[in-house]
């Protein structure tokens, strides 16, 4: 029996169940506080709210636990929402077309970052930051500010729409990019190489893996699914926004630590980070059903935050 115990790490078991046990506890909380928390309809209306910032999440937890960090989720989702509504509004494109221009814009934005970061030597947190800017007005320059609409009518029923009468798209295509990204991080190359890179850049070379040619992938990765959740967002908004996903590059990097990634590279999961984006919206969720202000919803989320990268350092400080 003592040699059972002496086995089991409690910060393996904080840094694997944690994420899991604290939604546990959570959704336990409130539907104690609240007799419509629980109910089905009012989970799924909690995964077609998280399903955008869990998209955000899983490029973003790419580029974390390759050691990076991408502020310009947020904006490359706006940017791409518009490239889409543009091409589809404005310029009358066919569907297909039309999304090959959105999904376009966000990898192209990624590459951008990433040869700011191999080429240009410059920072990811400079690098991406000046894309935040940089992607967020062009998406005002492309919109003249204003909203595009009507936007085609099987993109907005997509974004409205469900399966079963119950299970919205939205939810399906988490799940589908959930499955997308754990495979990605476990089976791949690209996926190993982020994780050997993350966990020491300069052995990572020397064993012969391609840094920079792998970081373009990683960034390139991180424009297409915030390009995918700037089409998922048009698609529930039946409009491109331009100001859409203003803010929700902290949501993701909050998302993929709260699940247990690590900001200094080479620990994360594409399951902690889904656990993390569900955590954040079971707590936006259960404070409005809880009749809290939005300001104080902002300020127990950062909260939150703040708690979840203590939680990195501490593990950090005792690995």
């Amino acid at each position: 029996m003592a040699s059972i115990v002496q086995k089991v790490d409690p910060r393996s078991l904080l840094s694997r169940g944690g994420p899991l046990g604290g939604l546990i506890l959570l959704g336990l909380i409130l539907t104690f506080l609240s007799p419509n928390f629980l109910t089905f309809q009012n989970l799924f209306n909690v995964g077609f709210q998280a399903a955008v910032v869990a998209l955000l999440a899983f490029g973003q937890t790419f580029v974390i636990v390759s050691g990076g960090i991408d502020l310009s989720v947020g904006s490359v989702l706006g940017l791409s929402g518009i490239a889409f509504g543009w091409a589809s509004v404005k310029a009358g494109l066919p569907l297909p077309v039309a999304l090959g221009v959105g999904l376009g814009v966000g990898v192209l934005a990624g590459l951008v970052d990433g040869l700011l970061i191999t080429l240009g030597r410059l920072p990811p947190f400079i690098a991406t930051l000046a894309m935040l800017s940089a992607a967020r007005g062009m998406a005002l320059v492309i919109s003249g500010g204003v909203p595009l609409n009507p936007i085609p009518r099987a993109v907005s029923e997509f974004g409205s729409g469900d399966i079963f009468g119950f299970v919205p798209y939205a939810v399906v295509l988490m799940v589908l990019a959930w499955l997308v990204t754990a495979g990605s991080l476990r089976a791949t190359y690209p996926g190993r190489c982020m994780y050997a890179i993350g966990g020491n850049e300069e052995a990572a070379r020397l064993s012969g893996i391609n840094v920079s040619a792998q970081k373009l992938v990683i960034y390139s990765l991180s424009g297409l699914f915030a390009a995918v959740a700037g089409i998922l967002l048009t698609a529930q908004l039946a409009s491109a926004q331009p100001q859409a996903g203003t803010g929700f590059e902290l949501d993701s990097i909050a998302a993929a630590v709260i699940g247990g990634a690590s900001l200094a590279g080479g620990v994360g999961s594409a399951t902690g980070t889904f656990i993390g984006a569900l955590i954040l919206g079971v707590l936006r969720n259960g404070l409005t059903l809880l009749n809290v202000s939005s300001f104080w919803q902002e300020v127990v989320i950062g909260a939150v935050i703040a708690l979840a990268v203590m939680t990195d350092t501490l593990r950090k400080r005792g690995a």
